[in-house]
């Protein structure tokens, strides 16, 4: 969408991620009309569709702060 309605002259083409709430086929065949470029579909799930027993194991945001800001000590 960005390359077919905001995409200027001089502007290399635009590269990104597309999250869609719901498929959407125009959209979708939109989007893939221009096939020499990589392509990767995939699915996600949020936080809130996670097993419990996998919330558990992931780190809370202080946890990850913390570590990723000890990270460049030394």
């Amino acid at each position: 969408m960005l390359d077919g309605c905001e995409h200027e002259p001089h502007e290399n083409p635009a590269i990104g991620i597309i999250l869609c709430k719901d498929m959407n086929k125009s959209f979708v065949d939109y989007v893939i009309q221009d096939y020499t470029k990589p392509l990767s579909v995939a699915t996600y799930r949020t936080s809130k569709d996670i097993s419990e027993e996998l919330r558990r194991a992931l780190l809370d945001v202080e946890d990850l702060e913390r570590l990723l800001d000890s990270e460049g000590e030394v």
